[in-house]
């Protein structure tokens, strides 16, 4: 059993607490133990993991948050510079599973973030299952 960090932009609530719901139901259904944490923006979701990732307590995180394409060019801003924290903190061998909706509108992100529909919540929970399992899997061969 391992123990997993939800990090969440807590700007849409009704989208995230479905995406959420996605991301724990697949968790727990594995057997892990899933903490959830909030944070102002999506901006602000990488520096979390990262601070997390010093106490050495959580095996993997999911990113959960809702970017919606407005009238000026922050959306391009946010969308993309969190995505890059987010990769770079993967790219040193943290697993995470990015479930930050980027979306031109609130009917698109309720479509993806809804666990009976695309369940985005529960793939990016799955995609940090398959990380750690990688990591443990090149540990072993090590």
């Amino acid at each position: 059993m391992s123990r997993f960090l939800i990090v969440e932009a807590r700007f849409y609530s009704h989208l995230n607490d479905m995406l959420i719901a996605g991301a724990k139901g697949v968790l727990e259904a594995e057997g892990h133990d899933v903490d959830v944490i909030t944070v102002p923006g999506a901006l602000e979701i990488p520096a979390a993991i990262a601070l997390a990732t010093e106490a050495e307590r959580y095996d993997g995180y999911v990113a959960i948050g809702v970017v919606i394409r407005g009238e000026t060019y922050h959306f391009e801003i946010v969308a993309g510079e969190s995505a890059r924290g987010i990769m770079a903190l993967t790219m040193d061998g943290i697993a995470i599973g990015n479930g930050i909706l980027t979306v031109e509108n609130e009917e698109q992100a309720i479509v993806r973030a809804d666990p009976s529909q695309k369940d985005k919540g529960g793939e990016a929970a799955k995609a940090a299952l398959a990380l750690l399992d990688l990591q443990d899997k090149f540990a072993a061969a090590e």
